[in-house]
């Protein structure tokens, strides 16, 4: 079975978490603690490394970084 991403990266979202996360003017410390208030627990060094591909991402958390960012998930995965 074919990879679905055929590089190193762990994740396919984080360039696009990078860019909406600026769009909203948010460091990345600002965005771990709105997420956090929705009780998702990422560290500034984990969206750091969510953001160049160098971390999974589950379920849970695309959903809050969506709806903290305000994007769709659509966009978060490129598909848009």
């Amino acid at each position: 079975m074919k990879r679905i991403i055929d590089s190193n990266k762990s994740n396919i979202i984080g360039e696009r978490v990078k860019q909406a996360r600026l769009k909203k003017n948010y460091s990345q410390k600002q965005l771990s603690v709105k997420l956090e208030l929705m009780a998702v627990y990422i560290c500034r060094g984990s969206i750091s490394r969510i953001e160049n591909g160098e971390r999974m991402v589950s379920d849970i958390e695309i959903d809050a970084l969506s709806k903290v960012l305000n994007v769709s998930l659509d966009y978060l995965f490129g598909r848009d």
